[in-house]
């Protein structure tokens, strides 16, 4: 088993449960999409550049999801703490994903990993 693999089987439940519905989500957003294993935790890439990763924080015991340009994002939803660099993006494992606002926050990563720029919301 990878170590990627394997940081997810050492979860407990409901935090597993939640880290995989969430890995699930990002992986399926687009093909060139990848997972590895960097800096002792589970990464996400697009085309070999690392854009965000899953971890639990610490004092609250909650999974999240951290963005590496966090900083470019105004989302509400997202969390600054003492980072520079990272934002987070907290998750309550009892209660529903908020799909939207992960694919949201995804799409607007690889958009800047596309452009250099943080693209405008879609409009329906």
């Amino acid at each position: 088993m990878n170590l990627v693999n394997n940081f997810f089987a050492q979860q407990e439940a409901p935090i597993k449960e939640t880290l995989l519905a969430i890995k699930k989500i990002i992986l399926d957003l687009d093909k060139d999409i990848g997972h590895q294993w960097k800096y002792g935790m589970p990464f996400f890439s697009y085309k070999g550049k690392i854009f965000c990763y899953l971890w639990i924080h610490k004092k609250y015991k909650q999974p999240y999801l951290g963005m590496v340009e966090g900083k470019r994002f105004d989302e509400p939803f997202l969390i600054q703490e003492n980072r520079l660099r990272i934002k987070i993006m907290l998750f309550n494992q009892s209660e529903d994903l908020p799909k939207l606002e992960i694919e949201t926050i995804i799409n607007k990563a690889i958009g800047f990993y596309k452009t250099g720029e943080i693209p405008l919301p879609k409009t329906k």
